[in-house]
């Protein structure tokens, strides 16, 4: 069993609560937005970390990560990327990588909007974990968190970080 957090769009903030829930957890996702790499450097002194560029990270982030990474955490196949499109109808990138990796679970950011959809056409669990950052219009931090056993998700949970505009 592998534990598992998702996160995205942290747009350089990074608190307390976020490396609490990063140091349960034994990889740490990160979908991109990240802003400085002093957040990677953060969750890397308390988990492993698997991460891809986002559209505002410049060339520190750009220089030690992919706009795609592809990859297995206990025979889970795995697509991560920060920009994928609209559920099923993803970009043409994103659509190319699917073909190619066919994998069981698509995590994106971008939208800072929590979405958990199963996507039935091209037969696979799309996750967007939300914004933990507190740049943007959302109004809740959000990150995700679950376990995968036997390459399964099991006990998927929301995690709310609290609103954005708190300074606690």
């Amino acid at each position: 069993m592998k534990k598992v957090l998702v996160i995205s769009d942290t747009h350089s903030y990074i608190d307390d609560r976020i490396i609490k829930y990063a140091s349960e957890a034994d990889y740490v996702i990160h979908a991109g937005d990240i802003g400085t790499f002093d957040v990677i450097r953060k969750l890397k002194s308390v988990s492993r970390v698997l991460f891809v560029y986002g559209n505002i990270d410049g060339n520190e982030i750009r220089s030690e990560s992919n706009k795609f990474e592809f990859f297995e955490l206990n025979n889970l196949k795995i697509l991560l990327t920060h920009i994928s499109g609209k559920t099923p109808k993803y970009n043409k990138e994103t659509l190319i990588k699917i073909k190619k990796h066919n994998p069981d679970l698509l995590i994106a950011g971008h939208s800072h909007i929590l979405k958990i959809q199963y996507d039935k056409i091209n037969q696979l669990i799309f996750l967007n974990p939300g914004a933990a950052g507190r740049h943007g219009f959302h109004l809740k931090r959000t990150m995700l968190r679950f376990e995968i056993k036997l390459n399964k998700i099991e006990n998927l949970e929301i995690i709310e970080l609290g609103s954005r505009s708190d300074l606690s």
